[in-house]
């Protein structure tokens, strides 16, 4: 397959073309070559999109897909860096989740007090009976 302009790389990849030219001053891509001026892309580059759209889906930052494709040393397998970097975001949504259960525990808990007014209830609380 012959290379391609970045409407076609953007079609195929289901994303916008805006999309590619940040991935690009992202560092995430790397610069296209040129002809007449115009971006032209190995398709090889499809797969490098596949993969930039499984990290962010994952939850990965911009900065930390970046660490995923060039932060590590010359040979780290993918699946080696996958993990790291997982073992990091595995505790962010662990912390993020206990965020949530304590969220929800609020939301269902509180305020089944049976003052009248705020006023009543705000003056309970503050005596540490209500709420």
């Amino acid at each position: 397959m012959k290379d391609m302009p970045i409407g076609e790389v953007a079609r195929r990849a289901g994303i916008a073309p805006s999309a590619i030219r940040y991935y690009e001053r992202a560092s995430l891509l790397p610069k296209p070559a040129r002809q007449s001026g115009r971006r032209r892309y190995d398709p090889d580059i499809l797969g490098r999109l596949e993969i930039i759209r499984i990290a962010r889906t994952a939850g990965f930052t911009i900065a930390e897909t970046k660490t995923f494709l060039a932060g590590f040393p010359v040979g780290t397998t993918p699946s080696a860096r996958w993990q790291a970097l997982a073992a990091r975001k595995m505790k962010e949504i662990d912390a993020a989740v206990a965020r949530a259960s304590q969220m929800k525990k609020l939301l269902v808990s509180q305020f089944n007090c049976r003052c009248a007014t705020l006023d009543d209830c705000a003056s309970a609380i503050a005596r540490k009976r209500c709420g």
